[in-house]
């Protein structure tokens, strides 16, 4: 829960009004189209409900992001937009069990100056997630109890980004057509 703080100040998070999120997510497969212009981020998630807590929509953090597609088991949903949310109503009526949620999204890295999320900085593309930021490179339960274990897959122009890196073990490289490559 936030508490409004005055205007013009970031918004208060106390431990007391904590509730558990009503999904958990348990896998993130990311891949990274990157530009510094436009950056596709395609994110395919397992997530299950949460048992303890009643059903509701899924409602999931971002900031400057465009949408291009989401969808439920491999079939696209309806969705809306709420106060920095993107929200699926549909999913109040899914079963316990884990399904799939992809979302397809765009964020522009060269026009991101709150260092936060995907930025440029000297001519490369960075990220920083902690706290919050992870909302302005693709929709998420962007809170610090929301745990999954991720791959993710980076793909670029390999003269403007020769090197590819990110948290984890190098699975593979290869050269892609076109002059890009991908790790």
């Amino acid at each position: 829960m936030v508490t409004p703080m005055r205007e013009g100040t970031a918004p208060l998070t106390r431990r007391e009004d904590y509730s558990a999120p009503p999904f958990w997510i348990k896998t993130v497969d990311l891949t990274f189209d990157l530009d510094a212009a436009r950056t596709l981020v395609t994110s395919r998630m397992t997530l299950a409900r949460n048992p303890a807590v009643p059903p509701q929509p899924l409602k999931l953090h971002g900031d400057d992001l465009t949408v291009l597609r989401v969808m439920v088991n491999g079939e696209s949903v309806s969705f809306r937009h709420e106060s920095g949310l993107l929200v699926i109503d549909s999913m109040q009526h899914i079963a316990e069990g884990p399904f799939a949620l992809e979302i397809r999204n765009t964020c522009a890295p060269e026009k991101n100056t709150q260092l936060s999320g995907l930025y440029t900085s000297n001519g490369g593309l960075f990220t920083q997630c902690e706290a919050e930021g992870f909302r302005r490179i693709s929709y998420f339960l962007d809170r610090p109890d929301v745990m999954a274990v991720y791959t993710v897959t980076l793909r670029a122009n390999k003269a403007a980004y020769p090197v590819l890196l990110s948290n984890g073990n190098l699975v593979s490289q290869a050269d892609l057509d076109g002059g890009r490559h991908q790790a």
